[in-house]
């Protein structure tokens, strides 16, 4: 199974807009580090038999898929329906064309209600030939086990501030963007988990988002060897996380592959 790290950054990417020359605020990032420059968070899972689920379509699905290589997909997945995590969706139209046919979009019933009610032209009924939409198929599950694609998914609910989002699991690898808390059930479908990706905002607590203190309690819990930060913010710089990050832990970057 491969994992292609799509874009690993927060909700207003790195750079954000504005800064003094109007080309981007770095925060404490280096702008001359290119690993610094993070589009929106997202992910591809590609299954041993080359079958591709893409998670999440962020403002940058486009220039991620041509960036990496990425011609055809297969089915989508949706975390939660938040805009950084949805907004691309139109171009969904153009990886229809690819394919000749609708897609399937899983996720939970609440989620895929919510994109249904900010792109209901996407999920009408498609009538061939021809892709001048995007055109979904709204495939709702429930935490726990999931078939996608062939491959053998466990779901789990995550606490993100005030809502909820879905974190994944393949195998020995999960990915968990959008969290700052871990009930005890998610905990258990992480057990056994060899690689995670998991999001990481800023340096300090967050009322949504994981920090890598409390990342590192968790993959200790966990017996994680390798986790990966993602959801990056202008707060986590390359350079500084090289020289910071505790052991086992190592940064994401935009177009990132991780073969397992």
């Amino acid at each position: 199974m491969r994992v292609v790290i799509l874009g690993c950054g927060g909700s207003a990417g790195v750079p954000m807009l504005g800064g003094d020359t109007g080309h981007g605020d770095f925060g404490a990032c280096d702008p001359a580090e290119p690993r610094n420059r993070r589009t929106r968070s997202a992910i591809v899972i590609e299954g041993d038999d080359g079958r591709r689920v893409l998670v999440d379509t962020g403002p940058e699905m486009r220039q991620q898929l041509l960036a990496c290589g990425i011609g055809r997909i297969d089915a989508l997945f949706y975390t939660h329906a938040h805009a950084d995590h949805v907004a691309g969706l139109d171009d969904i139209r153009g990886l229809n064309r690819v394919a000749d046919r609708p897609l399937e979009a899983f996720g939970t019933a609440q989620v895929l209600g919510e994109i249904q009610s900010r792109f209901a032209y996407a999920f009408r009924p498609w009538s061939p030939p021809g892709f001048y939409r995007p055109v979904l198929q709204a495939h709702p599950v429930t935490p726990g086990p999931a078939v996608i694609e062939g491959m053998q998914f466990v779901l789990f609910e995550q606490i993100h501030g005030r809502s909820i989002t879905i974190g994944l699991r393949v195998g020995a690898f999960a990915y968990s963007t959008d969290v700052m808390e871990l009930d005890e059930s998610a905990l258990r479908s992480l057990e056994g988990v060899d690689t995670w990706v998991v999001g990481c905002f800023q340096r300090a607590p967050h009322p949504a988002h994981a920090h890598p203190e409390l990342i590192v309690r968790w993959a200790r819990q966990l017996g994680i060897r390798r986790t990966i930060l993602t959801h990056m913010g202008t707060d986590l710089d390359w350079a500084w996380m090289a020289s910071n990050l505790q052991p086992g832990l190592e940064p994401a970057f935009d177009g990132m592959r991780i073969h397992l």
